[in-house]
């Protein structure tokens, strides 16, 4: 198929085109430059043979949701929105490179930066959900890179809500990083197609291909959706991918949505946790504070929107301490000092030989506040100590029950008292397989096979006790 020629550039007031960035299937990418502040930026123009009132108010949402995550290191940064003189809408972007969709494909991207890059990218698409937005077309070729090589998340759910192409085209752009339920029609995008989606992106930049792609055979629309269909992904064929990271992905990608990591913050939190098992540093979650987060566009269309998942825990919100200024006459604590406001009495003379009254008292005083003082110590040193040891005896899981279904086994447990930021690590015959917040697991299983699950309580990278393994022997048919 015959690509188009690109549109003609808009004339944009305080704007000097440049030359053409890029095309798609409903709007084309031009590089300008901006003349005051003078610098260089993207812009995208709507074609104007789609534009319409649905078109224009799916813009207008793009463009507000934009302005409201691009704060987020990374997220794409939009400085403008507006609408040419000949009445196409466009955007006036920060200028990024689109080279890792070409970059993965022709050479091997090391696991670390990988690792880096997922855990940058999923803390946005983290932040959008917990603004209540839905990105709905994750994949490579929407992650761009900035001058400084920091990764972002571009094209915000335009491409996915756009009725006036022809749906062949539509969804064809995303069908390799699709979720099984979303290509059946069956959901316009959850949270956990969100996941699969995260997932795919992530094993396409490790294997260099995406995951139901046959690099030697027939990868046509149907032949991709078929295999979506099973799950199966293929394995990613890398040595140097641990095995934990594969099998992390293979659970993202699960057939069943229940099966997958609960959200893409668990999902990231698990990533960390591979870095760590590769000795390299952690990279640190960008995460929006919770009253940030609450801000969301009020227009925005209702598939584009969230609902708060049943059960789920949000991040805990830091207490904030107040600090009271200290009245006069308020207690000095100790190691504080205040300067005596009334001047010093002095003593009356006395015999020789003899302490004076008042002497008597303020040395009995002293020596009480010493002793007081010395209590408080010992009993303040006690609380840390105990703290201390109460903090080392993390809750430990026990009664493990499993149920075998038709080629699963799912296991749950009771909550053993988990603190707010704690995690499960469960371990399945013997490998480490999941981290995460849910007290449940589901293992796919064949007939014969011999499942043992073993569940580990994590607080801030320590794990405590390991539970009992709980071993299931499933069936032959």
């Amino acid at each position: 198929m015959a690509r188009r020629l690109p549109s003609q550039p808009p004339v944009l007031p305080g704007f000097s085109y440049v030359h053409i960035l890029g095309s798609g299937g409903f709007a084309d990418v031009f590089l300008y430059e901006q003349n005051m502040p003078r610098r260089q930026v993207a812009v995208k123009v709507m074609l104007s043979e789609v534009v319409n009132d649905q078109v224009r108010q799916m813009f207008q949402a793009e463009a507000n949701l934009m302005a409201q995550l691009s704060a987020h290191p990374s997220i794409l940064t939009v400085y403008e929105a507006s609408v040419s003189g000949d009445g196409r809408p466009y955007l006036v972007m920060e200028l990024c490179s689109s080279s890792l969709s070409e970059r993965y494909r022709r050479e091997r991207i090391p696991v670390p930066e990988v690792l880096r890059m997922a855990v940058k990218i999923g803390s946005a698409i983290e932040t959008a959900h917990r603004a209540g937005v839905l990105h709905r077309d994750i994949k490579p070729s929407n992650i761009l890179t900035t001058a400084y090589g920091h990764p972002v998340l571009s094209d915000f759910g335009i491409a996915s809500t756009l009725t006036t192409q022809r749906e062949e085209d539509a969804v064809g752009l995303s069908i390799p990083w699709s979720a099984p339920e979303v290509l059946l029609d069956e959901t316009s995008g959850t949270i956990a197609s969100e996941v699969w989606a995260f997932a795919a992106t992530v094993y396409s930049l490790l294997a260099g291909r995406s995951p139901f792609e046959d690099p030697g055979g027939s990868n046509s629309s149907s032949d991709l959706m078929s295999r979506i269909a099973r799950a199966k992904p293929q394995p990613i064929g890398r040595p140097d991918v641990p095995a934990s990271l594969e099998a992390l992905l293979k659970r993202g990608m699960s057939r069943r949505p229940d099966g997958r990591p609960a959200s893409v913050l668990e999902f990231v939190r698990e990533l960390q946790t591979i870095e760590a098992e590769l000795g390299v540093p952690q990279t640190a979650l960008e995460i929006a504070m919770d009253e940030w987060a609450l801000g969301t566009v009020a227009d925005l269309e209702d598939r584009t929107r969230l609902r708060p998942l049943p059960g789920a825990r949000n991040a805990p919100t830091p207490r904030r301490r107040r600090r009271r200024a200290a009245a006069a006459g308020d207690y000095a604590g100790i190691g504080t000092v205040r300067e005596a406001s009334a001047p010093p009495r002095r003593f009356s003379h006395s015999r020789p030989g003899t302490v004076p009254q008042r002497g008597v008292q303020a040395v009995t005083w002293l020596l009480i506040a010493s002793a007081v003082l010395v209590i408080a110590l010992g009993a303040t040193a006690l609380v840390v100590l105990l703290r201390a040891s109460t903090d080392d005896q993390l809750p430990v899981v026990s009664d493990i029950s499993a149920t075998t279904g038709s080629g699963t086994v799912e296991f749950s447990w009771q909550d053993p008292g988990l603190a707010d930021g704690d995690l499960y690590e469960v371990e399945v015959n013997g490998v480490r397989t999941a981290t995460q917040a849910q007290p449940r697991f589901v293992v796919d299983t064949a007939p014969g096979d011999t499942v043992c699950l073993a569940v580990t309580v994590n607080r801030q990278g320590k794990p405590g006790a390991q539970s009992a393994e709980k071993c299931v022997d499933v069936a032959d048919e």
